[in-house]
């Protein structure tokens, strides 16, 4: 792949990325109009493959630690894969 299909990727990605948290607000606030409720969740922040994760209640925690140790070992296994292709 060239640097420019790449950056192309990423650029796509973040924008679809984007367009799917705008598409959720608004069917979100037009799915609850009126209604009340419990919110709940959470997020992480990966510095390198550290997670910080934080969140509402212990279920939200389990769920987010889950999803982060995933998608860090993935990571993790895609940089070796690139390195060792590139050698």
């Amino acid at each position: 792949m060239t640097l420019e299909t790449l950056y192309s990727l990423g650029t796509a990605l973040a924008l679809a990325g984007m367009l799917i948290m705008i598409v959720a607000t608004v069917l979100l606030l037009l799915s609850k109009k009126g209604k009340t409720g419990e919110v709940r969740g959470g997020g992480v922040i990966l510095i390198g493959p550290i997670p910080i994760v934080f969140g509402t209640d212990k279920q939200s925690l389990k769920t987010i630690l889950l999803l982060s140790i995933v998608l860090t070992t993935l990571l993790i296994a895609l940089v070796i894969i690139l390195y060792f292709l590139n050698k």
